[in-house]
C-alpha cells in the first residue's frame, strides 16, 4: 500500500514529497543545461512550468502551494530590487527615472488605446484596461542582471525606478476603471485612495528603518534577523493591498526601507539573495509556466489574432520607450538593452488586470452569456503575451548584462603592482565578528584571496590550551567570513612575542591594510591603544584601522570623518580612502567629512566622478575636539584619520582627544585610522616622480583611478 502510495499512477501527482521532488530536479537542472547552449534559465523554468502544469502534461497543479510559493517569490524580485538599488544613484537619477516611468507609461497607453479602439474595436473602457496591462511590467530579467553583476548600473537604476511608477499608474488605472464598472469613482473614492496610499509609503519609508535598526541592535541570531527580513517583505506587501494597490509595491519599498540596513557584503545579504534565487523565485517562474497553454494556438483564429497584436503593441511600446530614454540621456545600446529587458517582460500587474477585467461582467448578450469587461479571447492572448514577452525579455537582457559585464571586468583588469592583503590580528572571540565584518565591508570586490585572520600564541605562556583557544577563535573568524560568501585565510603564529609575530606575518604575506581591535580596558588612560597597538603603529608602517565596536556596522546611521590638515597630500591617503569609499558604497551609510578646505575640496572632486552619499564641513580646530563631539549622535561611527604616527601618539593633541574618547567610547563606535607612510616597504616600489606608475597600484578600486590623476605627486 504503502509502494502504491509512493509511485502513483494517477495524474496530477498528489503525494507533496513527489511533486516537491520534481519542482527541485527542474530548479537544479534546468539552468545547469540551459547554461550550455547559452539560454537564459528563468526562460527554461517557465517553459518547464507550462510542461508539467495542468496545459501541459498534468504532472502538478498549480494550487494553492505553488500559487503561495510563486507569490512569495515576485514579492521577492521586487524586494531585492529595493534592497539592491543603488541609492545614492536612485536619487540622483531620480527624474531620469520619472521620464523612463512616464515614457514606459504613456506611449503603451496611447498605442494600446487606439488598437484597442480601432484595430479590436473594443469599447473604450475596454480599450483603456487593456492598454493599461501594456503599460505595466514585471522585472522577470532582474535575476539576470544581478547574477552577472550589473544591478549597480545607472540604466538598471533608471529602469527599476521607472517600474515603480508605471506600475503604480497602471494599477491606478485599474482600480478606477474597476470604481466606475461599480459607480464608486467619486471625491470620497479619490480622497481615501489618496490618504491611503500616502498613510502606507510613508509608514514603510519612516518606520521600517527605525523598526529594523532596533532589532538588529537587539538580535544578533541569524535565523532570526533572516525571519524578520522575510516578516518585513510581507508586512510591506500586505500593507500595500491595504492602501487598495498591488503588493509589489509594498515589497519594493520595503527593500528600499532596508536598503542601508543590510550591507552588500553582509551574511544577511548572503542569505536573502541565496534562498530567493534557489527557492522562492524559480517557484514563481515555474508557477507562470503553468499558466501557458499551448492549446491556445490551436483554439480560433480570434484568439491567436489578439494574442498577436498585444504581444506586437506590447513589445513595440516599450521598445519606443527604452529607445527614447537611451537617446535623451545618451545611453549606450547595451543599456538600452538592460531597460528593454526588464521593462518588457509582462507577468504579475498584467495577471492582475487581466482577471479582475474578466471577471467584472457588464450585462448579458441575447443568448444570456455574460459580457465580461475583458473577454475569453483578451485572457487567452494575455497568456500568449506573457510567454512571448517574457522570451524576448530574457535574451534582451542576458546579451545587454553579459557585454556590460565583459566591458567592465576588461577595463578592471588586475595588473597591481601590489595585490590588496588585509590582515586582521584576533585574540577576542568577542570582537572578532566585528572585526571580520569591517574587514568585509572594505575590501575590494575582486580580493578574493586577500583576507587573513591572525592568532599568535605566546610560547612563554603556561596556558597549555593556548592553541587550542587560538584555533577555536580562527574557525569563527572563517564561519563569519564564510557566512557572507567571503574566504578567509587562517594564520596560526607561535612566537616569543605577540608584537613580533604580527609584525613577521605583515612582512612575510605583503600586508597592505591592517584591523586592530582596540584593546579591553575599562576606562581610557594614558596606555589608550595599548602596548602592543602602539608597538604595531611604530614599527610597521602598513594601513592601519584601530576599531572598536559598540553596535554592528549594518545599523550605523552615519560616519563622521576627522581629517587631519593636508591628507590628501601623503602617500598614504589613496589607500585608505578607498577603504571609506567601499563603506559608503556597501553599507550606503551617509559619509560626513570634517576637515580643512583644501582637503574636503579635493574628496568632493572625487565625488563628483564616483557618488557615494557624503556632505562636507570644514574643521581645523583639533585642539578644541569638544566642538566636534557635539554633533556626533547615536548610532553615529567616528572615523579619525591622523598623520604621522609617532608625532599622534605622543603630542598634547592626542592625549586631548584620549579624554574626549572617554565618553565617545561608552556610546558610540569608532575607528582610528594611520595612513601608509613613505617610508613603507609598499611605497618603496613607486616611483614619486613618475605618476603614471600609480595608477596600476591604485587599481584596487575604481575610484582608485580618479585618485591617481587628481593626485600631485612631486
Amino acid at each position: 500500500m504503502l509502494l502504491l502510495n509512493i509511485f502513483e499512477t494517477t495524474l496530477p501527482l498528489s503525494n507533496p514529497v513527489l511533486k516537491f521532488l520534481i519542482i527541485l530536479v527542474i530548479i537544479l537542472f534546468t539552468p545547469i543545461l540551459l547554461n550550455k547552449i547559452k539560454i537564459p534559465a528563468l526562460l527554461g523554468l517557465i517553459i518547464a512550468g507550462a510542461f508539467i502544469g495542468p496545459n501541459g502534461v498534468n504532472l502538478i497543479l498549480r494550487d494553492d502551494g505553488i500559487i503561495l510559493s510563486g507569490t512569495a517569490g515576485l514579492l521577492y524580485i521586487m524586494f531585492l530590487a529595493g534592497l539592491e538599488i543603488d541609492l545614492v544613484d536612485f536619487k540622483k537619477n531620480s527624474s531620469k527615472s520619472l521620464i523612463f516611468g512616464l515614457f514606459t507609461f504613456l506611449i503603451p497607453m496611447i498605442i494600446g488605446i487606439f488598437v484597442g479602439i480601432y484595430v479590436l474595436h473594443f469599447s473604450v473602457i475596454t480599450s483603456v484596461l487593456l492598454a493599461s496591462m501594456f503599460a505595466s511590467h514585471t522585472l522577470i530579467a532582474y535575476p539576470i542582471l544581478s547574477k552577472l553583476g550589473v544591478t549597480k548600473n545607472k540604466a538598471v537604476t533608471v529602469a527599476v525606478g521607472g517600474t515603480m511608477i508605471t506600475d503604480i499608474l497602471a494599477l491606478l488605472v485599474l482600480a478606477v476603471i474597476v470604481g466606475m464598472t461599480t459607480g464608486e469613482v467619486n471625491s470620497t473614492f479619490w480622497l481615501r485612495l489618496t490618504i491611503s496610499i500616502l498613510s502606507f509609503g510613508l509608514f514603510i519609508i519612516f518606520a521600517f528603518p527605525i523598526i529594523a535598526r532596533w532589532f538588529f541592535k537587539k538580535v544578533d541570531d541569524n535565523i532570526s534577523q533572516y525571519i524578520f527580513v522575510l516578516v518585513m517583505v510581507f508586512f510591506g506587501a500586505f500593507l500595500a493591498e491595504l492602501a487598495g494597490i498591488e503588493a509589489i509595491i509594498g515589497a519594493f519599498l520595503a527593500g528600499l526601507s532596508l536598503n542601508r540596513l543590510i550591507p552588500r557584503t553582509s551574511a544577511l545579504m548572503n542569505r536573502v539573495e541565496f534562498v530567493g534565487n534557489a527557492i522562492f523565485i524559480p517557484f514563481f517562474l515555474i508557477g507562470v509556466g503553468m499558466l501557458i497553454d499551448y492549446r491556445i494556438f490551436f483554439k480560433d483564429f480570434e484568439t491567436i489574432k489578439v494574442g498577436a497584436i498585444m504581444i506586437l503593441v506590447a513589445t513595440l511600446s516599450k521598445f519606443i520607450a527604452a529607445w527614447l530614454t537611451q537617446k535623451t540621456f545618451k545611453f549606450t545600446k547595451d543599456e538600452r538593452r538592460l531597460i528593454f529587458g526588464l521593462s518588457n517582460a509582462q507577468a504579475a500587474a498584467t495577471l492582475a488586470a487581466v482577471l479582475i477585467g474578466y471577471n467584472i461582467v457588464l450585462g448579458e448578450n441575447a443568448l444570456g452569456e455574460p459580457i465580461r469587461l475583458l473577454d475569453e479571447s483578451i485572457l487567452n492572448g494575455s497568456i500568449l503575451m506573457i510567454l512571448f514577452t517574457c522570451t524576448i525579455a530574457s535574451f534582451v537582457a542576458q546579451k545587454g548584462a553579459t557585454n556590460i559585464a565583459l566591458l567592465e571586468a576588461s577595463e578592471s583588469k588586475e595588473d597591481a603592482i601590489i595585490k590588496e592583503r588585509i590582515l586582521i590580528p584576533i585574540s577576542n572571540i568577542d570582537t572578532t565578528e566585528e572585526l571580520i565584518n569591517l574587514g568585509v565591508t572594505i575590501k575590494t570586490k575582486k580580493n578574493k584571496d586577500g583576507l587573513y585572520a591572525l592568532s599568535v600564541v605566546n610560547t612563554t605562556t603556561s596556558d597549555s590550551n593556548a592553541d587550542k583557544k587560538a584555533n577555536k577563535i580562527l574557525s569563527f573568524a572563517t564561519r563569519t567570513a564564510s557566512a557572507s560568501d567571503n574566504h578567509l585565510q587562517e594564520l596560526l603564529r607561535f612566537d616569543v612575542d605577540v608584537l613580533n609575530g604580527i609584525l613577521s606575518v605583515v612582512k612575510e604575506h605583503k600586508i597592505t591594510h591592517l584591523i586592530l581591535g582596540l584593546h579591553q580596558k575599562t576606562e581610557i588612560s594614558d596606555s589608550f591603544l595599548g602596548d602592543l597597538t602602539e608597538g604595531v603603529l611604530t614599527k610597521c608602517n602598513t594601513t592601519t584601522f584601530i576599531y572598536k565596536a559598540k553596535q554592528p556596522i549594518a545599523t550605523i546611521k552615519r560616519h563622521l570623518i576627522i581629517l587631519p590638515a593636508r591628507a590628501e597630500k601623503e602617500i598614504g591617503f589613496p589607500f585608505w580612502l578607498i577603504k571609506i569609499w567601499n563603506i559608503a558604497r556597501n553599507t550606503g551609510t551617509k559619509l560626513l567629512f570634517y576637515g580643512t578646505a583644501e582637503t574636503l575640496n579635493y574628496i568632493e572632486e572625487i565625488n563628483d566622478k564616483h557618488p557615494v552619499d557624503c556632505k562636507f564641513e570644514e574643521f581645523e580646530n583639533w585642539d578644541n575636539f569638544s566642538i566636534l563631539s557635539k554633533k556626533i549622535q547615536k548610532d553615529d561611527n567616528v572615523i579619525f584619520v591622523f598623520s604621522k604616527r609617532e608625532y599622534n601618539l605622543s603630542t598634547t593633541a592626542f592625549s586631548q582627544l584620549n579624554n574626549n574618547l572617554n565618553t565617545l567610547f561608552k556610546t558610540n563606535s569608532f575607528i582610528l585610522i594611520y595612513p601608509l607612510q613613505i617610508y613603507n616597504s609598499i611605497s618603496n616600489q613607486i616611483d614619486l616622480k613618475n605618476p603614471s606608475i600609480l595608477e596600476p597600484i591604485e587599481k584596487l578600486d575604481e575610484i582608485s583611478k580618479t585618485i591617481a590623476r587628481l593626485f600631485k605627486w612631486k
